[in-house]
């Protein structure tokens, strides 16, 4: 197609929402002679669904420079959620910092270190706006209310999109952040997986004046997710006065009841009497919305002079309210991968092989832990052959026993090179929730059999992996082996190196003691809990091995001597508990 004019940039954008103006404000900061361009064919602001943050974020958002403008939005702190959820009807919290340390500050604060660990609840119209807004004053040039009618391309190469007035944009760097629909995703011809059966139908209002259920402090509170036997209802405040109220249902069961969207809706509601207490005084917007919700991820998110960032890369169920955190983490690991590749084009292969694999696994492990999710309230027959479909996923042959256990112990945890984690929960909170989905009365540590441990790498291989630091992609020493990889940095590195000089259980201890203390001092990730969780992950995926010593004490590791829970039982909502339909 010939256009009547053309116009040149260095990266074009498809999409305005979160991840588009993520990645383009990144890359503007970082080298503010780059021509970028944003492309949205809505005007904002518009309304979004997704709107339930993790901490993760907030160091985006930091280094964006926008953080402080979207706390001057006044959106309700999130401190965590509460649930009900799994095989009993009681009520239990997960909290990213206990809610008896939150120290209240006048709003709009700072960005103190209390704030670093929580996140934001979004009215998504106006967070959206914020940030691209944003991006529009750090130079990026935003175009809303402009289509996409074509993208141009010879096999594998990008050479253009043209817009619906007929101009044809060109660049040496092209980004799909398009949402779901995936425009550049889909006329490039890749395909996606859905690695899950779970298809679910999300229904949802908002309603302005409801209470929220528990308010911490001042502008904190907790989201509610609560499981009613067909489905599962959340309620998040987004503002002082407005609060999304949604149902997730499966599909199937949707199709099968053959009722509207409305009366769905609001069967759902009045199955929780005590929720419905919340919205007595509340006044609906009366427009039920509807989306479907299903996982998937695309096969390929990186190619010659492309990207794909945000939904168009992948989409996890809500449950664990990680869509926003994979849009913002993933953009900007997209702009720093332009920024490196300007720099050394001779990276760039290594640096797309690495964001690819990144982000995949990463959209992987949020849907196998949302398979575990819903497994474990009932959706799936049999919990423990959900559990090996999940390890089989993750390269490992285990019948279902065996793999229970290996997830229980949490043995898909490698969200981040930093620590042990996923879907923004280390590895102590995963174990605490297994074992409130498992009905065990204690978390079991691997690491607590053993007397002595030894760092193993035999028969892996040395590589380098990605660091992404100040607008800077660093090479660090990592070590791979049958597909698992041990990145040499942060904690990793840290437990590495204790085990090549100390290996018994009590030397190990007071290594790792020292070791937080120090962190602490330096400001940085590395409680008691998060070594010890390092070392359970190393250990197993076989990188340390264990071994027993007559006469000897085994490691005898309790977190609850160190750190207050951050998953309990409910204080608060006890009215809430029980009404499950």
């Amino acid at each position: 197609m010939v256009s009547a004019r053309a116009e040149d940039f260095d990266v074009a954008i498809i999409g305005g929402g979160p991840a588009g103006s993520t990645c383009s404000t990144l890359l503007k900061k970082y080298n503010p002679a780059l021509k970028v361009l944003v492309v949205e064919k809505e005007k904002f602001p518009r309304e979004h669904i997704g709107e339930s943050q993790l901490p993760p974020i907030t160091p985006v958002l930091e280094e964006m420079g926008v953080w402080d403008k979207v706390e001057a939005a006044n959106f309700p702190i999130k401190i965590g959620a509460t649930y009900r959820w799994g095989s009993s009807p009681d009520l239990w919290d997960f909290e990213f910092i206990p809610a008896k340390y939150f120290v209240s500050q006048e709003r709009p604060s700072k960005l103190t270190a209390q704030r670093r660990m929580l996140a934001f609840q979004v009215e998504r119209a106006i967070y959206d706006k914020i940030l691209l807004d944003h991006a529009r004053e750090c130079g990026v040039d935003v175009r809303e209310e402009t289509s996409v009618s074509d993208v141009l391309k010879t096999g594998d190469h990008v050479d253009g999109f043209v817009l619906g007035d007929g101009t044809t944009i060109r660049a040496r760097h092209y980004i799909d952040a398009s949402g779901n629909v995936g425009l550049m995703r889909r006329a490039l011809g890749i395909d996606i997986t859905s690695p899950t059966s779970l298809r679910n139908i999300a229904i949802w209002d908002y309603w302005e004046n409801a209470e929220w259920a528990v308010n911490i402090g001042t502008g904190a509170t907790r989201v509610q997710v609560l499981s009613i036997g067909t489905g599962w209802i959340w309620f998040i405040p987004l503002s002082p006065t407005r609060t999304s109220v949604g149902f997730i249902v499966l599909a199937d069961y949707y199709k099968q009841r053959g009722i509207s969207p409305e009366e769905m809706y609001c069967e759902a509601l009045s199955k929780e009497p005590n929720l419905q207490k919340l919205l007595r005084n509340a006044k609906r917007d009366g427009k039920v919305r509807t989306t479907k919700d299903w996982s998937f991820y695309s096969n390929r998110i990186a190619g010659d002079n492309w990207y794909i960032i945000g939904e168009a890369a992948g989409f996890a169920d809500p449950i664990l309210a990680g869509g926003l955190t994979l849009a913002h983490t993933g953009a900007r690991q997209c702009a720093y991968c332009i920024l490196e590749s300007d720099r050394d084009p001779s990276g760039t292969k290594w640096l797309k092989t690495n964001y690819e694999r990144s982000q995949i696994d990463r959209v992987k492990q949020y849907i196998r832990f949302a398979d575990f999710w819903y497994a474990a309230n009932g959706q799936f027959e049999d919990l423990r052959e959900t559990t090996k479909k999940i390890a089989a996923d993750a390269g490992l042959e285990l019948n279902p026993r065996e793999a229970f256990r290996w997830l229980s112990l949490g043995g898909f945890l490698l969200e981040d090179v930093f620590l042990p984690a996923v879907g923004g929960l280390d590895l102590l909170a995963t174990k605490e929730i297994t074992k409130i989905f498992c009905g065990t009365s204690e978390v079991q540590w691997e690491l607590n059999k053993f007397t002595h441990f030894k760092l193993n790498l035999m028969g892996a291989t040395q590589e380098k992996v990605p660091i992404y630091h100040q607008g800077r992609v660093l090479r660090t020493e990592a070590y791979k082996r049958g597909g698992r990889i041990l990145p040499m940095v942060m904690l990793f590195k840290s437990v590495a190196e204790t085990l090549r000089t100390q290996q018994d259980a009590r030397a190990l201890h007071a290594a790792f003691l020292q070791l937080s203390e120090s962190f602490s001092r330096q400001g940085l990730p590395g409680s008691i809990g998060q070594l010890y969780g390092t070392l359970e992950t190393m250990l197993i995926d076989n990188w340390v091995t264990g071994r027993v010593e007559a006469g000897k004490p085994t490691l005898n590791f309790d977190p609850l001597k160190y750190l207050d829970p951050t998953i309990h039982a409910n204080r608060d909502n006890k009215d809430l508990a029980g009404s499950a339909g």
